[in-house]
């Protein structure tokens, strides 16, 4: 006989929670897996399990503003001939156009102009409001080559051959067919209105050594003028970061999963990858193993938020940072004020799980004439350039009180973690100790 008793509510499983229990629901119901865009959303380590370690005696701070804190950084200084100076470390991530309106690649061109950084195509080739509002534009060459050609490849700064991405290293993106527009289908080459899903990997080489030929075809396409970036989803990072170098980039961009605005499947995005805290220090420990820190420079994305973040990225190793999900909210995207409309949609303000549908009620991951027109690409772009102004004035704050002089400058000595686990992803000690787990003991 069993017996319940009434002062005790209804315990439910910690393995079988709510959404688990609906997932499983939808699945049985649907026989389709669940799709949506941006990286992770369970919790991992992160830059908040990290503090820093400001001047008193020991170090000593900058005073105020009689002490200048540099915050540019130049990328690509290994080959080619013209490297490219931006005022602050804070890049913006490739977005493709497809995946996002042609008013919010516009808006991201102006905000990283007025701010004096640079933004990035994405895998939708490059379109002419983004390459005339982007004083500093670099082109993503990925598997899919959508819009790939020789004239767009020189009109660029730069070349990023993305190889992964941080919310799928190891699998493509998909772009749903009411996303599929004229201009999209035309750009792309595919039959409108239908599924699009990209390659996973490049049809024309296979490993390292083809990638070292295929960065010589594009040097040798743009006359050696224009810095090679090689861009890794963070999952063996320390190997990743030296086989890119191995195969002749300038700068490898690393992200990690809680990076990545395309969609793909939602086990995938939860399911494969490592936490972008735990990608950058085998990344930094590879260019060091081979004399290259510094010379080949490191760019880190997946979940910058603040100049915090970009502080701690630089601590650990990084030159420079990049933005994705964090640059759709400035510019506009999930605003509490389309609540009723997201309400609609089946999801709520914050929850970016609706990108993939092309039905975004703040114009920004949508191709509908209507909806696209809801977002003024000139307010848009002067909000991103007001936040990136913000995140460099907050970094750069911090390394002042490190006493640095450069936000380079920063290194792991200004850090301390607050949990073990952060510890040993970091290589940082423990606040409070000089111990981290898996420092030998000498």
């Amino acid at each position: 006989m069993s017996y319940h008793n009434p002062f005790t509510p209804p315990r439910k499983s910690a393995t079988f929670d709510d959404y688990t229990l609906a997932e499983i629901r939808r699945a049985a119901a649907t026989g389709i897996y669940d799709i949506r865009g941006a990286g992770t959303k369970r919790k991992v380590p992160h830059f908040d399990d990290l503090l820093f370690l400001g001047a008193s005696i020991s170090r000593y701070p900058l005073e105020g503003y009689r002490e200048k804190c540099d915050t540019s950084v130049v990328l690509g200084t290994r080959f080619a001939k013209k490297p490219i100076h931006l005022k602050t470390p804070i890049t913006i991530a490739g977005m493709s156009f497809g995946a996002l309106s042609g008013n919010a690649k516009e808006a991201l061109g102006r905000g990283a102009t007025l701010a004096g950084t640079s933004t990035t195509t994405g895998d939708g080739g490059m379109t002419d409001e983004e390459r005339g509002h982007s004083q500093t534009l670099v082109y993503q060459y990925l598997p899919s080559r959508y819009g790939m050609n020789p004239k767009d490849l020189r009109r660029a700064d730069a070349i990023e051959v993305v190889v992964g991405q941080g919310a799928k290293p190891g699998g493509g993106g998909m772009l749903l067919g009411q996303k599929i527009s004229d201009r999209v289908a035309n750009m792309r080459n595919l039959p409108k209105g239908i599924d699009q899903r990209s390659a996973c990997r490049h049809p024309d080489w296979t490993g390292p050594d083809d990638l070292e030929i295929k960065i010589l075809e594009l040097r040798e396409i743009t006359d050696w003028e224009k810095p090679i970036y090689v861009k890794v989803g963070g999952a063996r990072p320390y190997y990743d970061t030296a086989l890119a170098v191995k195969a002749g980039a300038d700068v490898v961009v690393l992200d990690g999963m809680q990076g990545g605005t395309a969609a793909t499947q939602d086990v995938f995005i939860e399911n494969v990858g490592m936490p972008t805290l735990a990608c950058i220090r085998p990344a930094v420990q590879a260019l060091q193993d081979l004399g290259m820190h510094r010379k080949v420079q490191l760019i880190i994305s997946g979940g910058i938020r603040s100049g915090a973040d970009v502080a701690k990225a630089l601590a650990l190793g990084a030159d420079a940072v990049a933005i994705g999900t964090a640059a759709l909210v400035a510019i506009g995207d999930n605003d509490p004020k389309w609540e009723e409309e997201y309400q609609k949609l089946g999801t709520t303000a914050g929850a970016y799980d609706d990108w993939h549908e092309g039905k975004d009620p703040a114009g920004i991951t949508t191709q509908d004439p209507e909806l696209a027109a809801r977002l003024d690409p000139v307010a848009a772009g002067r909000r991103l350039a007001n936040y990136l102004k913000v995140m460099t004035l907050e970094a750069q704050t911090i390394a002042r009180a490190c006493g640095k002089n450069k936000l380079t400058n920063l290194e792991p000595e200004d850090l301390c973690a607050l949990t073990m686990e952060a510890a040993a992803m970091a290589q940082v000690p423990l606040a409070g100790t000089s111990w981290y787990p898996g420092k030998r003991a000498f």
